[in-house]
């Protein structure tokens, strides 16, 4: 059949002009084509000619660059006009349909309007990322000529009397309309940059943010097209298939999605809540108000995008009914046209069709299918999108918060456990993340009441009254459904508190390995946290049941248990002092203190602290406290254990609760030659200036050596150089990989507690305040090194820059360098003054001191040991790092952790980047065991089987039932049945398939969730009893935060995320095939269409995996340093308020929170540029599957349910590509926790068993305490050098044996041979006649007794603590703790011996915590006690008595005493001095005092 452009000829009304050309429906469309032709050549040589010479001019983001006013409704239109032009198109081919003749005119002139369209928005755009608005005078000509060409039409349509019912004449309206619209924008942009017609063009800069090349988080600032589709993600996700993302890629936030600008916006809502009387409001209520005011609006957006996406989404399964409908054989025959139509035709030449004719025809309902589904996943997407960022946005606002929050916390609230850190991190890492997924689920709260009201309403349009049976049906359900999910609510909760507190367990259990391993408390330990896994165990089972039972797996919203947490947890801490708003930038000048404290001006004084302070609400930690600190001199405060020495610092520091009296600072000084004058008025404690802090606790921050000393300060090399010197840092920083770059880790990790002492001081010392506070910081150094640093650091640096020190100490040998003494007794000042005045006034004391001193009344002379450097410490370092390398070289297959060294190379990194580790897959599988297994796969394959036989059965019934019809209409029955058909055996059929079905579904769910479950127990079980065995060398060298992290988050990965993933990855996949299948068996060609599509899919995927898994990653990796910034903040409180560097402090947290929410919302922006990709390939798989299977049923008699079947199944596949995609992202992250889990289980353990069993060693071994060292050499580790060599001694019963040397003599490693810590390679100890080595472990440990050098103690009794096996009666405990001097401390305490140790100890002084453990070494009273430095935290006077006791009450047993200050064991029977891992003296120590060449002499010396 020919073509003509009005029809052929023999259609004369085509051509016929009798009435005018204007009245010629061919002239008219005609028409229309010239405003088009115009736009498609002016734009051409612009477009594709001119544009190169141009865009080299711009240097900013043009592709982001917004200028142009209107341009969000410039883009919405285009997008209207566009869909109007192809429903245009489409209207005129059908309505060609239905006339002889074949006429373009019809059709043409809209394609050309098409093209036209997207010309014009491809040619706006150009001009506008280049700010070119003068070009765009065609555009204005173009709008000009296309309203005036259709506005004639139109009007020559309603001329001849065209209306409503005709769909040509509602087109043409419409799209005049829009071309008046674009129109109006052109015009508003010339009135808004003055372009034509103005003398003087506006002037436009480009956003702030795109001026920072920085940013290029571009989602806010691309157009509409590229907002909605994430075209600009295109380049980001595919370079990530050539170089990792880091943070340097992903670059900086905008300035709206930055944490202090959404803080701000939060801070301004709360405020807004202020009471009359200035008061701010208290509980979750008022929080709601401000999240709301601050964040609704977004949200709103959300939530509107979100009902436009379900309006559409019931697009789907209408036009699919349409289609199934109008194929079917009674709906084929094709209307005559009427008479009005016929006239029409007559006078314009032209067919006209209403829109029931237009939606009549099967193709156009698959286009409109094909566009509501495009339209559906866009808003879909959108929606998703904004909630997530605007979670993302309220995360950091909260963050914010809550760290403005904890910078004015009281310490008591942390000491006595009122706040953890772990709740803490808890609060930063798991609630705020809820309150993402909180407002990521909001929508869907409005969302689902209409879709279950529009859905039912179509229903009952469609089925009629079955449609209310099934509305019964959900009515029903919806409690059981709300009591599922509240039972869920509950089981989640539940499960994450014995989570945390399995988790405190396991902290304390790696915390304290060596004392546990020491004493063979492992499995006591390990049982505590076995039974807290079980109760955990317990509960996950509750939740995998009431999800298995549940019709679809309810996840309990995070708004059902939020609603306290948020509101109280930081709120009902005390706060530190009480400030009524939190200013971001001036918190320090707002606190509102009860009294006010008179001035000071006294030229001599620095401090005055008068009064009573407390920590807790009871009675007060210090009293009647009246004491001054003099300007520019050292001030020393000594006392006994727990007397409140470092209480004293801290209420100086307005850390403590004041419950009368005043702190006073006096006010700024000024040097005037050399005269100390006093200005102005006393700064109180909130205006006082920075002060110098070292606290008894060495706080380091998970950064640089250099970055701990310098703490925020520019480096001043010599300074720096000479604080080095004196604090004896330089052979440390020699030894350490990175020189002082080296990061030093998690508080401090890879240092020992000399180390990590001296780096604290070092950072006092190189502050330039005029004050600085140090609390104990010789304690855990010995006496050479203290010595260096009390004469070079403070008697020499500190006084020759004339600052003010105050030093709390229990070295009394440093008294007479003091120019003034506070003496502390059960938190009450004893005396005060210089040296000499305690001597006049004080003789008993001054008597006691000299007495402890071990010297007469005269300055101190001192021989200076030239060794300043702990030998041992070093050796520790080389072994750690040494042996972090081997660790590296033997697992291989072990993910680095945080700390680890960097990637080794780009080629390899992408090799293994691009692969799935199926070895952890199949680790993970294997551990489910032999018949879970297969259950679980064979399960889910015959449920989708089933599935598809059930939807195959509806498809065969549905088929029949039209056929049925038709053949009823044909034999004039009045219905099927009257013609003898039945749906009996069909319903039959369907429902033994329903309830097969069913009960699948079920097996299935329980056999993943069972099935996660066996794993998560398997490998929880052998990853803790390995590391429990496991040798000391793994704690050594591996930071406890990455131990601890296989216990947390890749635990909590197995137990909770693995198996929903791997759930949703089968089933998503099952299904994506099944549907696959079941298009292809109803339409065969679509095989043709689909071999495309899949390779389009395939680079998706593949280029998806890789950037979501590099994200996913950074966002776990910018989240760590987040949280322990949290922590060190919290650790370090009292130190960053006396550095006065909150504001400091607050901008790191900034900046950490920053780098986190942007690989955040990267990774939004990535599932979503993969997610609308997908959906749009799915769109693709509909419209090919419906226009087959609608040519196929037409012309080969396809049956009509099939064709439904089919449409039905393709309208879900994109949701099961996404998924699958998704899922299979997910799953290659989370298996990264099975491939680190399975790398420990790899670590070798000690060897338990010995040559003996347990039951032949004798009941009361060792009796005598008998010990024989014969040639003994040991090593930490066979690749080490021995650290004692070929060792000889023999010790007699109940001898009391001093053990010294130089630091790094080996001291402490011959204590652990006794134990077996270290490698015995050669020689053995005999203890009453057995060679240890022909031990069991376990029955060795137990039967000795040591005492370590650090402290440590465990949450829960001070019973558990002293006796974990509970073997020892009432009796023994007190006598214990009176051997300790700890008797009256614990009859104080409420519950005596059943009072609660906080984590840590933390309510307890360092030298109570370390005579607790002196106490837990007297319980198990043993023939063998070994002394490791036990009394380096106590003061010299309980230190003496000590002495005493141990010589009194271990009389009859071997004591074995290794000491840094030698004065300790002056009294033993006999010493040992070594050197170098070889025993150099072994003597009486009064025969080695009487040699003049002997080195215990020199010792001894040094240490007066």
């Amino acid at each position: 059949m020919s073509l003509a452009f009005c029809g052929s000829e023999n259609n004369s009304a085509a051509y016929n002009v009798d009435h005018g050309v204007l009245n010629n429906g061919c002239f008219l469309d005609a028409l229309t084509v010239v405003p088009h032709v115009f736009l498609l050549f002016i734009t051409f040589p612009i477009l594709f000619v001119g544009w190169g010479s141009q865009s080299s001019k711009v240097h900013i983001h043009h592709s982001t660059w917004l200028h142009f006013p209107g341009h969000n409704l410039r883009w919405i239109l285009t997008f209207i006009l566009l869909f109007v032009l192809v429903c245009e198109i489409a209207e005129g081919i059908v309505s060609d349909g239905f006339t002889q003749s074949h006429n373009l005119h019809l059709y043409m002139p809209a394609g050309l309007a098409f093209m036209a369209a997207i010309t014009s928005i491809v040619y706006y755009h150009n001009i506008e990322t280049s700010n070119f608005p003068k070009l765009l005078t065609a555009l204005l000509i173009y709008w000009i000529l296309a309203f005036v060409t259709k506005t004639i039409k139109f009007a020559k349509y309603t001329e001849h009397g065209v209306g409503l019912r005709q769909l040509r004449f509602c087109i043409t309206g419409l799209l005049s309309l829009l071309y008046g619209l674009l129109l109006a924008v052109e015009i508003n942009v010339i009135l808004g940059r003055r372009y034509m017609c103005f003398a003087h063009p506006t002037e436009v800069k480009p956003p702030e943010d795109l001026q920072d090349l920085g940013v290029r988080f571009l989602q806010p600032f691309v157009n509409l097209l590229s907002k909605s589709t994430y075209w600009w993600m295109n380049t980001f996700i595919t370079s990530a298939h050539r170089r990792p993302i880091d943070l340097k890629i992903i670059g900086r936030l905008p300035i709206a999605m930055r944490a202090l600008t959404n803080y701000l916006h939060l801070r301004e809502a709360f405020e807004a809540q202020r009471k009359p009387q200035g008061a701010l409001p208290h509980g979750p209520k008022p929080i709601w108000r401000a999240l709301r005011q601050a964040f609704g609006r977004p949200l709103i957006l959300s939530i509107t995008f979100r009902f436009m996406a379900d309006l559409l989404g019931f697009a789907g399964p209408l036009c699919i009914s349409g289609i199934v409908h109008h194929i079917s054989k009674e709906n084929r025959t094709i209307q005559p046209p009427t008479f009005f139509q016929i006239l029409n035709m007559r006078l314009l030449g032209i067919y006209f069709i209403s829109s029931e004719e237009f939606l009549a025809n099967a193709y156009v309902l698959a286009v409109l299918l094909f566009s509501a589904l495009l339209l559906q996943r866009t808003f879909l997407q959108a929606s998703y999108y904004v909630a997530i960022e605007t979670g993302i946005n309220l995360r950091g606002a909260i963050q914010t918060k809550i760290y403005n929050k904890i910078m004015r916390l009281c310490t008591s609230n942390m000491s006595m456990g009122e706040m953890t850190v772990g709740q803490i991190c808890n609060l930063v890492a798991i609630d705020t993340n809820q309150l993402t997924w909180f407002f990521f689920l909001c929508p869907n709260l409005w969302a689902m009441p209409v879709q279950i009201v529009v859905g039912v309403i179509l229903l009952y349009y469609l089925l009629g009254i079955s449609a209310l049976i099934g509305a019964t049906v959900i009515a029903v359900l919806a409690p059981v459904q709300y009591f599922v999910a509240t039972k869920l609510s509950q089981a989640q909760k539940s499960t994450l508190e014995y989570s945390s507190e399995r988790l405190k367990k396991t902290n304390e259990l790696l915390r304290g390995i060596k004392l546990l391993k020491l004493y063979a408390w492992e499995h006591i330990f390990c049982q505590n946290v076995e039974e807290m896994r079980d109760k955990e165990l317990t509960s996950l089972k509750a939740f995998a049941l009431y999800t298995s039972i549940s019709s679809k797996s309810i996840s309990p919203h995070p708004f059902l248990k939020l609603n306290i947490r948020l509101g109280n947890c930081p709120l009902k801490v005390v706060n530190r002092k009480r400030p009524d708003r939190d200013e971001w930038k001036s918190y320090g000048l707002q606190e509102d203190h009860e009294e006010e404290a008179f001035g000071l001006c006294d030229e001599d004084i620095c401090i005055k602290v008068i009064g009573y302070f407390t920590w807790t609400d009871g009675p007060p930690t210090l009293a009647n406290i009246d004491i001054k600190i003099p300007f520019g001199q050292l001030t020393m405060i000594v006392g006994q254990v727990g007397c409140g020495k470092s209480s004293l610092l801290l209420a100086a520091l307005g850390e403590m609760q004041k419950l009368s009296g005043s702190v006073n600072w006096n006010s700024v000084l000024l040097f005037m030659a050399g005269k100390l004058l006093c200005n102005a008025v006393l700064l109180l404690d909130r205006k006082r200036g920075s002060v110098a802090y070292a606290s008894q606790k060495p706080w380091l921050l998970n950064t640089t050596l250099v970055e701990n000393i310098t703490f925020e300060m520019p480096l001043i090399k010599q300074r720096y150089k000479t604080v080095i010197e004196a604090c004896s840092l330089q052979p440390d920083i020699d030894i350490l990989p990175q020189g002082d770059q080296t990061e030093i880790g998690d508080r401090g990790i890879i240092l020992s507690g000399g180390q990590r002492q001296r780096i604290s001081v070092a950072r006092a010392l190189y502050q330039t305040t005029n004050v600085v506070f140090l609390d104990d910081p010789f304690s855990a150094l010995d006496i050479h090194l203290s010595d260096h640093l009390m004469q070079e650091g403070i008697l020499k640096l500190l006084r020759e820059e004339k600052r003010t020190v105050v030093l709390v100490t229990h070295k009394l040998q440093y008294l007479p360098h003091a120019d003034w003494i506070i003496a502390m007794k059960d938190g009450t000042i004893q005396t005060e003054g210089t040296l000499k005045d305690i001597q006049n006034t004080e003789p008993e004391l001054f008597e006691q001191w000299k007495t402890l001193m071990h010297r007469q009344d005269q300055e101190f002379e001192k021989e200076m040991v030239a060794e300043s450097m702990s030998t041992l410490e070093r050796k520790n370092l080389r072994r750690t790092m040494y042996s972090r390398e081997a660790l590296k070289t033997e697992d291989e297959d072990e993910e680095e952790s945080v700390e680890s060294e960097d990637e080794d190379n780009l080629s390899q990194v992408m090799r293994h980047r691009t692969t799935i580790p199926w070895r952890s897959c199949g680790t993970y599988l294997s551990s489910a065991g032999l018949i879970l297994l297969p259950l679980l796969l064979l399960s889910q394959l015959f449920k989708h089987s089933f599935m598809v036989a059930i939807d195959y059965w509806l498809a065969h019934w549905t088929s029949h039932v039209i056929a049925a019809k038709i053949e009823a209409t044909g034999r004039n029955c009045t219905s099927a049945q009257e013609c003898g058909f039945s749906h009996s055996s069909y319903l039959l059929v369907f429902s033994v398939l329903c309830c097969l079905g069913i009960i699948l579904c079920l097996v299935t769910s329980v056999a993943v969730e069972w099935t996660g479950l066996r794993v998560a127990k398997e490998l929880h079980r052998s990853l803790l009893s390995n590391i429990v065995l496991a040798p000391m060398r793994l704690f050594e060298t591996t930071p406890l935060g990455s131990l601890l992290n296989r216990f947390s988050s890749d635990t909590n990965t197995i137990d909770q995320h693995i198996p929903a993933t791997l759930e949703c990855l089968s089933r998503s996949t099952l299904l994506c095939v099944s549907a696959m299948g079941v298009i292809s068996y109803v339409t065969p060609v679509f095989l043709i269409a689909l071999f495309p599509l899949a390779i389009i899919c395939y680079f998706i995927q593949k280029y998806f995996r890789v950037a979501s898994k590099d994200l996913q990653q950074l966002e776990d990796t910018t989240q760590l340093p987040l949280l322990a910034h949290f922590s060190e903040t919290v650790e370090g409180l009292t130190t960053i308020r006396a550095f006065r560097y909150e504001d400091r402090f607050r901008k790191r947290l900034l900046e950490f929170t920053d780098a986190n929410n942007i690989a955040s919302l990267f990774l939004t922006a990535a599932n979503r540029w993969l997610e609308v990709r997908m959906e749009y390939i799915g769109a693709c798989i509909v419209l090919i599957a419906a226009v087959a299977s609608i040519t196929n049923s037409l012309y080969n008699h396809l049956s009509s349910g099939l064709v439904g079947l089919g449409l039905t199944y393709a309208l879900m596949v994109s949701n099961y590509l996404n998924w699958m995609v998704r899922n299979l992202a997910d799953m290659e992250v989370q298996l990264g926790s099975v491939k680190r889990i399975n790398g420990l289980l790899k670590t070798e353990p000690e060897s338990y068993e010995g040559l003996l069993t347990a039951s032949q060693v004798p009941d009361g071994w060792p009796q005598q305490g008998e010990i024989q060292i014969q040639n003994l050499s040991v090593r930490y580790d066979s690749t080490l050098k021995p650290v004692l060599k070929h060792v000889n001694a023999h010790i007699n019963p109940g001898e009391k044996i001093g053990i010294c040397g130089r630091t790094g003599s080996g001291k402490s490693s011959f204590s652990l041979a006794f134990f077996r810590m270290v490698d015995a390679f050669e020689g053995r100890i005999i203890i009453d006649g057995i060679d240890i080595a022909k031990l069991p472990l376990q029955t060795l440990r137990s039967r000795l007794s040591i005492i370590l050098q650090d402290p440590i103690l465990f949450s829960g009794t001070i019973r558990f603590n002293l006796d974990p096996e509970m073997k020892a009666t009432d009796s023994m405990l007190w006598e214990a703790l009176e051997i300790a001097q700890l008797k009256p401390v614990v009859k104080t305490l409420p519950g005596g011996l059943d009072a609660m140790v906080t984590e840590g100890g933390e309510n307890f002084s360092q030298g109570q915590r370390q005579l607790f453990c002196l106490a837990r070494a007297f319980v198990r009273k043993s023939s063998i006690l070994i002394m490791d430095e036990a009394t380096a935290s106590i003061d010299m006077a309980t230190e003496s008595i000590l002495q005493k006791v141990v010589m009194t009450a271990f009389a009859d047993r071997t004591v074995v005493i290794i000491a840094h200050r030698v004065h300790t064991i002056l009294n033993a029977d006999l010493v040992i001095v070594i050197k170098r891992g070889l025993i150099l003296e072994y003597d009486k120590p009064e025969v080695l005092l009487e040699r003049e060449d002997s080195v215990f002499a020199s010792f001894v010396q040094a240490d007066k």
